[in-house]
């Protein structure tokens, strides 16, 4: 649940599950999202998002970061840009000194004061709350919490931390006169008790997922004792200055969720099972906000076609030496072979975890494993083409005085370029192929919507990332064909039959 105590601090999940969607940057530095250990920050830090990420700017959104103070000091300190919280958080946790009166005018000038800002309200209240089930509130025809009066003999139980704090049980029983004497228990087996009929009320957080397993009704606080806990998001008063700005998205938010919305929301991941970035995407989807079908292939175009051109660049890098050293040195040539053959052998699932304590989750480790996968036919097609040149032509450049360096560049490269083409155009599809395995690790591209789409069984889904990725690989081979054509003589092309 929210922390409105001590921090509880989730940096070990942090490390490996704090990023989403840490893809590649195609408007400037991504806007970093953070939500809190429990499930309803993480649905709305999934949904905040979704709605930046169709605006075109990059996101990372770190889930789980930990609690109150720990999101709250990585706002500050600018390690995040936005997360949701909740005004009575605000007022009597975080900004207790500063905001006495609890107005958003005092809220406003305090995160001022702090280089920050927040949006208005997003629409619903996850403060405390009563609750009963609902046949016994039906049966007592109690629906408000003053209504409880006129029932002493009902059996009240409270979270010790309920029972003690400021705008707990002592204020609520002398603002609404109430003749219980009400016991401290544990918050979830509070939930059995009502269940079994040995309590009759109990608090609530006003969006608990449980509110629906446990048929609960809500009493209405209908003197208005307990302080509001609006949700919002905080931000980084910089983003409003950033060009394009977050800050309109967020904004679109504002007002769009209501308290039933939410504990459905909430129960739909903790009881149903539904991953939160589902949930979010359905919530946009039936609110109207989705991110279009074309701003989305868009953005999987984009990260995919990064981690392909940057993985294969890396590769031809390092592969056409390697392979010249193999050509030159046949010892070595055999060791370096085989080590790229032997990488070719290693799952792309299995890699990638051994990856992820290496280099951290996301674009990273995707990019490596695209590396290492490209290198094999890069350095063995060097390789071939170079011990494949015929030896009369290798003395002619000896005969012309040429050095070794000399003799590599204008002779022995050019003459095995035919082959070293091949390589990097096979090394090119299969990055783009493998590329889709990324979205295990959180790095996006075409892989994205072909999980999503296996997760749900919508073969739509995987359509729409299966059906750009292979028009990407044909698209790729035609523009080394082309390219070929251009830089390859004909007669070294009909020399090689490419």
């Amino acid at each position: 649940m929210r922390s409105r105590g001590a921090a509880a601090l989730a940096l070990a999940a942090a490390a490996f599950g704090g990023c989403a969607d840490p893809g590649p940057k195609p408007a400037g530095p991504p806007v970093v999202i953070a939500s809190k250990s429990f499930t309803e920050s993480v649905i709305l830090g999934e949904i905040a998002a979704d709605i930046v990420r169709g605006t075109g700017l990059a996101v990372e959104h770190r889930r789980q970061l930990g609690g109150t103070k720990v999101v709250w000091r990585a706002l500050e300190t600018g390690a995040v840009d936005v997360y949701a919280d909740y005004t009575g958080t605000l007022y009597e946790e975080i900004l207790r000194d500063e905001t006495p009166h609890r107005t958003l005018d005092e809220l406003d000038a305090a995160l001022a004061r702090r280089g920050l800002a927040r949006t208005a309200p997003l629409g619903f209240d996850n403060g405390y709350a009563l609750a009963m089930t609902d046949a016994r509130a039906e049966a007592l025809g109690v629906r408000r919490i003053s209504d409880l009066a006129a029932h002493p003999d009902l059996r009240l139980v409270f979270s010790n931390e309920v029972m003690d704090r400021r705008d707990g049980w002592p204020g609520l029983r002398a603002r609404y006169a109430l003749p219980q004497v009400a016991r401290g228990m544990d918050h979830d087996l509070a939930y059995r008790a009502l269940d079994a009929g040995a309590a009759d009320v109990m608090d609530i957080y006003a969006t608990d997922a449980e509110i629906r397993a446990h048929h609960l009704r809500v009493l209405e606080d209908d003197r208005g004792y307990f302080p509001s806990y609006a949700a919002l998001f905080v931000y980084r008063a910089g983003l409003a200055g950033r060009t394009p700005s977050p800050v309109p998205a967020l904004r679109r938010l504002e007002g769009r969720f209501t308290a039933p919305g939410m504990i459905a929301l909430n129960a739909r991941a903790k009881l149903d099972h539904v991953p939160e970035s589902e949930v979010a995407v359905d919530f946009l989807r039936q609110t109207h906000m989705e991110v279009s079908l074309p701003s989305a292939l868009g953005r999987h175009a984009v990260e995919h076609t990064t981690m392909v051109l940057l993985s294969l660049l890396a590769a031809i890098a390092v592969g056409v030496p390697l392979g010249v050293v193999a050509a030159r040195r046949p010892r070595v040539g055999r060791v370096v072979v085989g080590a790229a053959g032997l990488l070719q052998t290693v799952p792309s699932i299995a890699l990638l975890v051994l990856l992820i304590p290496l280099v951290g989750i996301g674009t990273p480790p995707a990019l490596v494993a695209l590396f290492l996968y490209g290198l094999l036919p890069i350095v063995r097609n060097t390789h071939t083409g170079l011990v494949g040149i015929p030896e009369p032509l290798r003395d002619s450049a000896r005969a012309l005085g040429l050095r070794p360096g000399a003799r590599l560049r204008l002779v022995e490269l050019p003459l095995a370029l035919p082959a070293i083409v091949a390589g990097v155009k096979t090394s090119a599809v299969i990055a783009v192929g493998t590329a889709t395995i990324g979205a295990l690790v959180g790095a996006g591209g075409f892989g994205q919507p072909i999980l999503t789409g296996i997760r749900l069984d919508d073969f739509s889904l995987i359509l729409q990332g299966a059906v750009p990725a292979a028009v990407m690989a044909l698209a790729l081979e035609w523009i080394f064909d082309t390219a070929e054509r251009r830089v390859v003589p004909r007669g070294l092309r009909k020399q090689r039959g490419t």
